[in-house]
Parts: C-alpha cells; sequence; structure tokens
C-alpha cells in the first residue's frame, strides 16, 4: 500500500494557549486547506473564555474537530486515566500521523503512537516547543525529565524543532537524538503581513504573552520604572495575557511598588493583531523562548519591537540580531526602549528593514509544505518495512518500539509506567 494523498492527521497538546497552541491551529488549518483530514487534542481544563472561542473557531475549520479531554499540568495518579482516555479517543479517529507538541504532549502522543502503531504503520513526530528543555541539565527536575524524552527517543519517528536553538538545546541537555531530528521554523499567514496601525491613544510600549517569571514581565516593570530615573520618560504600557496561576496578580503588585501602576494596564488575552493597535512598541522581555510567535507577528505588522537575545529570536532577526538585548536587564532593556521612543522616526524605518529580511522567511505555506514532506517520508518508510516484514519469517513478532508499548500501556502500566506520566 502506498502513503495516501489525503492523510488522517491528530495533533495532540496539552495546553490551548500561548505560541504553542497558536502553532498548532496553523499548521492543522493549512493541512486541512491542502486537503487533509486533521483533528486536534487538547486539554479541557486550561484557558478560558477567550481560548474556549480560539477552539471552537478551529474546531469548526478541521475535519476530525478540536476535542477536549482532562490533561493536568503536574504530576498526578490522574494521567494514568487521561492517558487511557486519548487512546481510545484517537483510535476512534484513525490517524496515519500522530504529531504530539509541548512536554506533556508529546509523552502522551508518543506512547499512543507506540500502541496504536502495532497493528499498522503510523508516523509519530515531536514538536518539544521549549517545553522540558526549560529546566537546567543538572537540576533534579531535569535529569528527570530529560531520562523521559531520551527513552520516547525509541517510539518517535522524528523531531521537530521550530529553531536551530532548540535542536541545540535539546543535543546539549538530553543527547544527539537517536531518532531523526530537523528544525522547520514557524510561519505567519499571509494576511498577517498587513501593517497595523496604531490608535491615537496607543500607549508607549506593549507586552503581549503569558503572565509568568519566563516571560520576563517584571524585567519589563522594572525597566518601565529605570525609564523614569535614568532618561525622565514616564512611559506607559498595555499589558495583555494569560496566568496559569496569580502571576498577573504578583505583576500587578509589582507594578505598585515601582510607582508605575498609573500607567500600566493589565488585560486578559486578546487577539494579536486587535491588541498590537493598543502600544507603539512591542516589548519582548523574555528569559527564555524557543521560537516565539509574538516576534514574528509584530515584525510582519511593520512595528518597532525590543526583545531579547534568547532562544530562537536571533534566527528571527536574522543580520539585525545585534540589536537584541541580554535577558534578565532592565538596565539595557530601559536603554533599548529609550532609544526607540526618542526617535519614533528611526525605529519606524528599522522595523520595515526586519520586515523586509523577515517576509520571505517565516511563511505558513513553507512551514506546512516541509511538515509534510516529512510525514510523507516517515510513511513511506514505514510502510515499506511493514511489507519487507510481512514477507519475512519473522512477520508475527513485535515491532521495535512495542516492548515500551506493551510495558506502558498494558497490564504493566499502572506500576511501570505512572512516573513517566507526569511531564508539565
Amino acid at each position: 500500500m502506498d502513503v495516501p494523498v489525503r492523510l488522517r492527521i491528530v495533533h495532540v497538546v496539552r495546553a490551548p494557549i500561548g505560541g504553542i497552541f497558536r502553532h498548532v491551529c496553523d499548521l492543522a488549518t493549512a493541512q486541512s486547506a491542502a486537503g487533509h483530514t486533521v483533528g486536534i487534542v487538547c486539554d479541557s481544563r486550561t484557558g478560558g473564555r477567550f481560548e474556549a472561542e480560539a477552539i471552537a473557531a478551529v474546531s469548526g475549520l478541521l475535519e476530525l474537530g478540536a476535542t477536549r479531554l482532562p490533561m493536568r499540568r503536574d504530576v498526578s495518579p490522574a494521567d494514568i486515566g487521561a492517558l487511557m482516555r486519548l487512546t481510545r479517543h484517537v483510535q476512534i479517529l484513525a490517524p496515519d500521523v500522530i504529531h504530539c507538541h509541548g512536554a506533556k504532549g508529546g509523552v502522551y502522543g508518543r506512547l499512543i503512537g507506540a500502541w496504536l502503531g502495532r497493528e499498522r504503520p503510523i508516523a509519530c513526530l515531536y514538536a518539544p516547543h521549549g517545553g522540558s528543555l526549560h529546566y537546567a541539565a543538572h537540576s533534579l527536575e531535569g535529569r528527570f525529565y530529560f531520562a523521559i524524552e531520551r527513552a520516547l527517543e525509541r517510539v518517535t519517528d522524528a523531531l521537530v524543532h521550530v529553531s536551530a536553538y532548540e535542536a541545540e538545546t535539546y543535543r546539549q541537555k538530553i543527547g544527539i537524538p537517536r531518532c531523526r531530528a530537523v528544525v522547520i521554523h514557524n510561519g505567519l499567514r499571509e494576511a498577517e503581513f498587513e501593517p497595523v496601525i496604531p490608535r491615537e491613544d496607543a500607549r508607549d510600549l506593549l507586552f503581549l504573552g503569558m503572565y509568568r517569571d519566563l516571560k520576563g514581565i517584571d524585567v519589563f516593570l522594572e525597566a518601565i520604572a529605570r525609564l523614569e530615573t535614568r532618561f525622565g520618560r514616564r512611559a506607559t504600557a498595555h499589558l495583555f495575557g494569560q496566568a496559569e496561576d496569580e502571576g498577573r496578580a504578583r505583576y500587578q503588585a509589582l507594578a505598585v511598588s515601582l510607582g508605575i501602576a498609573d500607567r500600566v494596564t493589565f488585560h486578559d488575552p486578546a487577539p494579536t493583531r486587535h491588541a498590537f493597535a493598543f502600544g507603539r512598541t512591542v516589548v519582548v522581555p523574555s528569559r527564555a523562548e524557543s521560537m516565539p510567535y509574538i516576534v514574528l507577528e509584530a515584525i510582519a505588522a511593520g512595528l518597532p519591537i525590543a526583545a531579547t537575545r534568547v532562544g530562537g529570536i536571533p534566527e528571527i532577526f536574522g543580520p539585525r540580531a545585534g540589536e537584541l538585548v541580554p535577558p534578565g536587564d532592565p538596565d539595557a532593556l530601559a536603554v533599548t526602549l529609550e532609544a526607540l521612543l526618542a526617535d519614533p522616526v528611526r525605529a519606524q524605518i528599522d522595523a520595515a528593514a526586519r520586515l523586509d529580511w523577515l517576509r520571505p522567511r517565516f511563511h505558513i505555506d513553507a512551514m506546512q509544505r516541509h511538515v509534510d514532506e516529512l510525514y510523507r517520508e516517515i510513511l513511506a518508510s514505514k510502510w515499506l518495512a511493514s511489507k519487507t516484514r510481512a514477507r519475512g519469517p519473522a512477520a508475527s513478532g513485535a515491532s521495535a518500539s512495542e516492548p515500551l508499548a506493551r510495558m506502558l500501556l498494558g497490564r504493566g502500566f499502572a506500576v511501570a509506567g505512572a512516573p513517566l506520566i507526569g511531564v508539565p
């Protein structure tokens, strides 16, 4: 049997928020538009009304829809039942491809792929999107999660990294992959390259992202305070974001303690291009990233941007990577922000130059095409291997991945597999 022209693709991701879910939705809808039968499975407990509306919208565009099932972020005995429910659901969808995203989605999806792949060839791909790679290499958590990542390479057909930085981080922290590994950059839709014109009442600065320390919001707020103490500039800002914990309240309290609460407003998440109109300069003060969409989107919209030199951001800036700010340094960020705010004409010229470099390199059509080619190469190899086994004397033997799948999903699962399910 040849690889079908129209593939059945299931994306597995835990948290339907942030850039990781944006990536999943973009890729899934592009694949659907290309003629594939596509579905998404994600957590039912994460996010609010904004995320629920986004999930409903993308579900209507996909033949297999977007299904929400409980998936805890933390380690829990409930992970066992969650994996069983996910397995039953994905089995009904009968995928040719299981594409896993993020640490916990990667655990669930790859175990499901190993189990279902006993009967017929299924391509199983894993995109870390940072995930467990954010842990320090020598920390207790890091050693635990990296050991899991290493073990799951046995049931992974390909690692799909969104940046060369992520691929190198994987090699340094986990090891040289024992499966195929590729880099496929995120891409934007054509409409996202239309310029955004700020509102007349737009504030000086704009942040969009999750209210988490990893995003450097504390550094951003401290930089706003230092703009006044060092340069006499009382900069104003809007922040749009989603918090999985009490992050927003902590940052509001920090703004009060810094004496900038009257100039800084915190909002719930909003559509990116809608939020762009509320600020004149986008700020991405992250301590760690993989390949952040917000940087791509801001540049594509023609907006000035201040960002940190972390993750794949230098790959986005290309020849202008020297403009990036060291992470965790509010003084350096304040200097960069002052330069942008003091000379808006120069800032706009630089923004146009970034856009000219970005456009031909980060387009969704290229992203979808490269992923599709990877799927087909994997499936063609698997179909050929299955034909060879069917003709050989070992046709009834177990596949290479079956022992691991049986250990984790068979009778011994609750005992042997439970510790491996709790990846955040």
